[in-house]
């Protein structure tokens, strides 16, 4: 799997620096569009971003997907936590990110789709689920799948409880960029910490395309770079 780099660190403090690092060498070649994921994992690299003196008011940013029914005032919807934690300190040219409270669901992936067509996204970033799912889709989604609403597993909405006090309020579906839209990147970085991440990452390590671990659609490109503080996750 030689278009698969694995790259160990010992901390989660370790990978934000060392994504510093990427992202400075990739502005100064000339980045144009980057694709930005959420989460927790994502956090300190945000952190790190708005401490330093990167300078992204060149950069248009689409981000991966969002919950249906949240608007950007609310505080468990994607839209509100890129603001919180990277567009307030640091201002964009442009940013990008699924309407979840669109009349039409599907128009508004649509209309997404072709946006991400338009722009060509330089660096893709990536989180992956306890299940293998990349972005929001879950296992089964075809790979050649587009930006699409998608309903969300058991395994996903139980991690998702974390962040809501009632889980009742979770949503259940969420629009998504689909796995053809996420290897249409030129560059892909994937971030996976903690024991809880290890089965899904050896399931792209055993280099087997597999649609029941989406994952393993990243064996389909030809750049893909993999940060882990995981023991034992070569290629």
């Amino acid at each position: 799997m030689q278009n698969v780099r694995y790259v160990k660190v010992g901390s989660k403090e370790e990978a934000a620096s060392v994504v510093l690092d990427r992202v400075r060498k990739e502005l100064d070649d000339g980045l144009n569009v980057l694709g930005l994921a959420t989460g927790s994992t994502m956090i300190p690299i945000y952190k790190s971003w708005s401490d330093s003196d990167l300078d992204f008011s060149g950069v248009t940013s689409f981000n991966l997907d969002e919950y249906a029914g949240l608007g950007k005032d609310n505080p468990n919807s994607y839209a509100w936590f890129m603001n919180h934690h990277l567009f307030s300190h640091k201002p964009f040219k442009e940013t990008y990110i699924p309407d979840g409270t669109a009349e039409d669901l599907t128009a508004e992936c649509e209309e997404y789709e072709a946006l991400l067509r338009d722009a060509e996204i330089d660096l893709q970033f990536l989180g992956v689920g306890e299940n293998g799912h990349i972005a929001f889709n879950e296992p089964g989604t075809p790979f050649s799948s587009t930006t699409h609403v998608t309903q969300l597993t058991d395994s996903t909405l139980g991690v998702n409880s974390q962040y809501f006090e009632d889980e009742s309020a979770i949503p259940k579906t969420a629009l998504t960029m689909g796995i053809a839209s996420i290897l249409s990147a030129k560059k892909i970085l994937l971030l996976a910490f903690g024991e809880k991440k290890r089965f899904a990452l050896e399931q792209l390590v055993k280099g087997e395309r597999t649609t029941e671990f989406p994952i393993t659609a990243l064996l389909d490109h030809p750049d893909v770079t993999i940060i882990t503080d995981l023991d034992g996750i070569t290629g």
